[in-house]
């Protein structure tokens, strides 16, 4: 109920919000909803469902579907991030430290509790791209950085005599990039983890050389 705050036994009021009103808790929440049916296909009302929110409570907290959408898509691609240069920064050598990418990837795809859940870029922001400018620049934004990241990584191999002297970091690094969103759009259409890997272990070996 929204009627009024509570009192507690000692005659003041409660402190925090239920759980569900906890603003990372709420858009993990709807992040989950979208993850499962897409944006087209989550109303607001299946948002107020996977978050606990009344609709004006969620208009108020976040904003309309669209704004909601957005700071899930937000979300997600800086979890990625952090993970992956976590992964990127680990020791051991270069085919090592690419598998521990795609095992991280992995692990977000394999993540549902009823479903695999894949990229929620590549499940849901890639279909919404054409023809909404802000999605298509956030999903723009994030490869980059990723390029990015997986390039610096690579120049570091090449570098320490791991690659070849001619080898192209930023080529290979969109090749790591194409690669995970291979893996992200398999394991949505059904393939098992185990085929998933072994597909990765393919790719590190052309992308080492």
């Amino acid at each position: 109920m929204h009627g009024g705050t509570k009192m507690d036994e000692t005659g003041k009021r409660p402190r925090g919000r239920p759980r569900a009103y906890e603003p990372e808790v709420a858009l993990r929440r709807a992040a989950d909803a979208f993850w499962k049916t897409g944006y087209s296909g989550t109303s607001l009302d299946d948002l107020s469902a996977a978050t606990g929110m009344n609709r004006p409570s969620l208009r108020a907290a976040f904003g309309d579907k669209h704004t909601i959408y957005l700071r899930a898509l937000a979300d997600y691609w800086e979890v990625k991030f952090a993970v992956m240069r976590v992964a990127l920064a680990s020791p051991g050598t270069l085919p090592e430290v690419l598998m521990r990418v795609y095992d991280t990837a992995l692990d977000i795809y394999f993540s549902g509790d009823e479903h695999v859940r894949g990229c929620f870029v590549v499940g849901t922001a890639v279909a919404e791209a054409v023809g909404d400018l802000e999605i298509q620049q956030m999903i723009t934004i994030g490869l980059r950085r990723l390029d990015a990241d997986f390039e610096a990584r690579l120049r570091q191999a090449r570098d320490a005599g791991e690659l070849k002297k001619d080898a192209d970091p930023e080529a290979l690094a969109m090749l790591v990039s194409a690669t995970m969103h291979t893996i992200a759009i398999r394991a949505r259409a059904g393939a098992s983890r185990k085929e998933l890997r072994t597909l990765a272990e393919k790719a590190v070996s052309v992308i080492v050389g």
